[in-house]
Protein backbone atom coordinates (compact mmCIF):
# COMPACT_ATOMS: atom_id res chain seq x y z
CA UNK A 1 0.00 0.00 0.00
CA UNK A 2 2.85 2.74 1.07
CA UNK A 3 4.56 2.04 -2.67
CA UNK A 4 0.89 2.32 -4.58
CA UNK A 5 0.51 6.01 -2.48
CA UNK A 6 4.23 7.02 -2.98
CA UNK A 7 4.00 6.45 -6.94
CA UNK A 8 0.41 8.21 -7.35
CA UNK A 9 2.24 11.16 -5.11
CA UNK A 10 5.24 11.51 -7.43
CA UNK A 11 3.04 10.83 -10.52
CA UNK A 12 0.95 14.01 -9.52
CA UNK A 13 3.57 15.83 -8.45
CA UNK A 14 4.87 15.55 -12.19
CA UNK A 15 1.88 16.17 -13.89
CA UNK A 16 1.53 19.50 -11.87
CA UNK A 17 4.73 20.29 -13.37
CA UNK A 18 4.76 19.50 -16.55
CA UNK A 19 1.51 21.42 -17.09
CA UNK A 20 1.32 25.30 -17.32
CA UNK A 21 0.02 26.47 -13.78
CA UNK A 22 -0.88 29.74 -15.27
CA UNK A 23 -2.45 31.01 -18.71
CA UNK A 24 0.43 33.57 -20.09
CA UNK A 25 0.10 36.31 -21.92
CA UNK A 26 2.14 38.54 -24.82
CA UNK A 27 5.80 37.60 -24.32
CA UNK A 28 6.06 41.15 -23.89
CA UNK A 29 3.71 41.28 -20.35
CA UNK A 30 5.73 37.92 -19.15
CA UNK A 31 6.87 37.19 -15.76
CA UNK A 32 7.63 34.56 -13.76
CA UNK A 33 6.73 33.08 -10.80
CA UNK A 34 7.51 29.92 -8.28
CA UNK A 35 6.87 28.15 -5.20
CA UNK A 36 8.50 27.32 -2.12
CA UNK A 37 7.77 24.98 0.51
CA UNK A 38 10.15 25.34 3.81
CA UNK A 39 7.68 23.92 6.45
CA UNK A 40 7.58 20.66 7.10
CA UNK A 41 4.37 19.24 5.99
CA UNK A 42 3.61 18.91 2.37
CA UNK A 43 1.89 21.83 0.53
CA UNK A 44 -0.40 21.76 -2.43
CA UNK A 45 -0.36 25.30 -4.53
CA UNK A 46 -3.83 25.16 -6.42
CA UNK A 47 -3.67 27.98 -9.08
CA UNK A 48 -6.76 27.84 -10.45
CA UNK A 49 -10.26 26.44 -9.60
CA UNK A 50 -10.50 22.72 -11.30
CA UNK A 51 -6.91 22.48 -11.83
CA UNK A 52 -4.41 19.45 -10.30
CA UNK A 53 -2.32 21.08 -7.11
CA UNK A 54 1.29 21.30 -7.48
CA UNK A 55 2.36 19.49 -4.82
CA UNK A 56 5.79 20.48 -2.98
CA UNK A 57 7.42 18.04 -0.06
CA UNK A 58 10.80 17.71 1.43
CA UNK A 59 11.77 15.82 -1.49
CA UNK A 60 10.92 18.55 -4.08
CA UNK A 61 10.57 21.76 -1.99
CA UNK A 62 11.22 24.05 -4.79
CA UNK A 63 8.89 24.74 -8.34
CA UNK A 64 10.17 25.08 -11.77
CA UNK A 65 9.45 28.71 -12.66
CA UNK A 66 5.93 29.36 -14.22
CA UNK A 67 5.46 31.88 -17.02
CA UNK A 68 2.24 34.62 -16.28
CA UNK A 69 0.68 37.16 -17.47
CA UNK A 70 2.15 40.64 -16.03
CA UNK A 71 -1.45 41.96 -17.39
CA UNK A 72 -3.30 40.51 -14.73
CA UNK A 73 -3.50 39.56 -11.13
CA UNK A 74 -2.11 36.01 -10.27
CA UNK A 75 -4.00 34.07 -7.48
CA UNK A 76 -4.66 30.65 -5.81
CA UNK A 77 -4.18 29.37 -2.67
CA UNK A 78 -1.61 27.53 -0.49
CA UNK A 79 -2.61 24.59 1.16
CA UNK A 80 -0.82 23.09 4.20
CA UNK A 81 -3.12 20.50 6.19
CA UNK A 82 -6.36 22.45 7.43
CA UNK A 83 -4.51 25.68 6.81
CA UNK A 84 -5.28 27.94 3.44
CA UNK A 85 -3.39 31.06 2.28
CA UNK A 86 -4.57 32.74 -0.60
CA UNK A 87 -2.51 34.41 -3.21
CA UNK A 88 -2.88 37.59 -5.41
CA UNK A 89 -0.38 39.27 -6.34
CA UNK A 90 0.53 41.78 -9.22
CA UNK A 91 3.92 40.88 -11.32
CA UNK A 92 5.38 43.55 -13.37
CA UNK A 93 6.86 42.31 -16.73
CA UNK A 94 10.05 40.24 -16.56
CA UNK A 95 9.90 40.14 -12.84
CA UNK A 96 10.82 36.92 -11.19
CA UNK A 97 8.65 35.84 -7.61
CA UNK A 98 9.40 33.70 -5.66
CA UNK A 99 6.19 32.62 -2.94
CA UNK A 100 7.86 30.78 0.49
CA UNK A 101 5.77 29.04 2.78
CA UNK A 102 7.31 29.28 5.81
CA UNK A 103 6.95 27.55 9.56
CA UNK A 104 4.55 29.68 11.92
CA UNK A 105 3.72 27.92 15.40
CA UNK A 106 1.83 24.80 14.30
CA UNK A 107 1.14 26.36 10.46
CA UNK A 108 2.29 28.30 7.66
CA UNK A 109 2.84 31.95 7.03
CA UNK A 110 3.63 33.21 3.61
CA UNK A 111 6.91 35.27 2.50
CA UNK A 112 6.81 37.08 -0.96
CA UNK A 113 10.03 37.85 -2.65
CA UNK A 114 10.52 39.57 -5.45
CA UNK A 115 13.40 39.88 -8.40
CA UNK A 116 14.25 42.29 -11.38
CA UNK A 117 15.22 41.15 -14.25
CA UNK A 118 18.79 40.98 -14.52
CA UNK A 119 21.35 41.12 -16.87
CA UNK A 120 22.37 37.90 -18.44
CA UNK A 121 26.38 36.42 -19.70
CA UNK A 122 26.76 32.98 -21.41
CA UNK A 123 29.83 33.13 -19.77
CA UNK A 124 28.80 33.33 -16.18
CA UNK A 125 26.55 31.40 -13.46
CA UNK A 126 24.01 33.95 -12.30
CA UNK A 127 23.44 33.14 -8.22
CA UNK A 128 20.80 34.43 -5.86
CA UNK A 129 21.06 34.50 -2.03
CA UNK A 130 17.39 34.76 -0.61
CA UNK A 131 16.59 35.27 3.16
CA UNK A 132 13.42 34.81 4.49
CA UNK A 133 14.59 33.78 8.19
CA UNK A 134 14.32 37.08 10.44
CA UNK A 135 16.05 34.49 13.27
CA UNK A 136 19.34 35.34 11.04
CA UNK A 137 21.08 38.66 11.24
CA UNK A 138 23.21 40.04 8.54
CA UNK A 139 22.84 37.10 6.87
CA UNK A 140 25.60 36.15 4.29
CA UNK A 141 27.03 33.80 2.04
CA UNK A 142 30.77 32.43 2.38
CA UNK A 143 32.24 30.30 -0.58
CA UNK A 144 33.26 27.77 1.96
CA UNK A 145 36.90 26.90 2.16
CA UNK A 146 37.67 30.13 0.78
CA UNK A 147 36.27 33.15 2.93
CA UNK A 148 34.99 34.64 0.38
CA UNK A 149 31.86 36.65 0.54
CA UNK A 150 29.54 36.35 -1.97
CA UNK A 151 27.01 37.95 -0.14
CA UNK A 152 26.73 40.44 2.45
CA UNK A 153 24.21 41.70 4.91
CA UNK A 154 21.00 40.81 2.75
CA UNK A 155 17.67 41.73 4.59
CA UNK A 156 15.40 39.59 5.62
CA UNK A 157 12.16 38.80 2.17
CA UNK A 158 14.60 40.15 -0.30
CA UNK A 159 17.54 38.27 -2.53
CA UNK A 160 20.42 39.56 -4.05
CA UNK A 161 21.70 37.96 -7.36
CA UNK A 162 25.45 38.48 -8.67
CA UNK A 163 26.76 36.60 -11.49
CA UNK A 164 30.24 34.52 -10.73
CA UNK A 165 32.49 32.37 -12.76
CA UNK A 166 31.10 28.60 -13.62
CA UNK A 167 33.24 26.74 -10.39
CA UNK A 168 32.74 23.86 -8.60
CA UNK A 169 30.72 25.65 -5.77
CA UNK A 170 29.80 25.04 -1.97
CA UNK A 171 28.45 27.96 0.36
CA UNK A 172 28.62 28.65 3.75
CA UNK A 173 25.60 30.64 5.68
CA UNK A 174 26.88 33.22 8.62
CA UNK A 175 24.37 34.98 10.84
CA UNK A 176 25.53 37.32 12.86
CA UNK A 177 29.03 36.95 12.03
CA UNK A 178 29.65 33.05 12.79
CA UNK A 179 29.21 29.96 10.91
CA UNK A 180 25.69 28.54 10.94
CA UNK A 181 25.27 24.99 10.08
CA UNK A 182 27.31 22.74 7.45
CA UNK A 183 28.62 24.11 3.91
CA UNK A 184 25.76 23.40 1.13
CA UNK A 185 27.69 22.18 -1.76
CA UNK A 186 26.11 23.37 -4.94
CA UNK A 187 28.22 21.12 -7.40
CA UNK A 188 29.60 22.66 -10.50
CA UNK A 189 27.71 26.27 -12.01
CA UNK A 190 27.65 26.06 -15.76
CA UNK A 191 27.57 29.19 -17.75
CA UNK A 192 24.61 30.82 -18.66
CA UNK A 193 22.58 29.28 -15.74
CA UNK A 194 20.44 30.62 -12.68
CA UNK A 195 20.83 28.97 -9.84
CA UNK A 196 19.62 30.27 -6.10
CA UNK A 197 20.46 29.55 -2.30
CA UNK A 198 17.60 30.15 0.04
CA UNK A 199 17.81 30.42 3.74
CA UNK A 200 14.84 29.53 5.37
CA UNK A 201 13.49 29.02 9.10
CA UNK A 202 13.52 25.72 10.52
CA UNK A 203 12.29 23.82 13.85
CA UNK A 204 16.11 23.52 14.42
CA UNK A 205 17.65 27.10 13.10
CA UNK A 206 18.28 28.88 9.82
CA UNK A 207 18.72 26.21 7.05
CA UNK A 208 19.56 26.04 3.43
CA UNK A 209 17.62 25.14 0.62
CA UNK A 210 18.60 25.61 -3.18
CA UNK A 211 17.56 25.14 -6.46
CA UNK A 212 18.75 25.94 -9.83
CA UNK A 213 16.35 27.87 -11.84
CA UNK A 214 14.31 25.87 -14.22
CA UNK A 215 11.53 27.20 -16.74
CA UNK A 216 8.34 25.17 -16.87
CA UNK A 217 7.12 24.61 -20.71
Amino acid sequence: MFTTIAAMGVSTTLMAAEFALYPTGPSADSAFIRFVNASPAPLDVVAQPGQAPLLLEAAQPVSLLFPVDSSKPVKGTLVSGGQKLPIDLKIEPSEFVTVFAVPDGAGIQQAVVREPDTDFNALKASLAFFNVDASCADAALLAAGRNAELFKSVPVNTAQRRLINPVQLSVQLVCANANVGAALDLGQLKAGERYSVMLVPSANGPRLLHATDTLSH
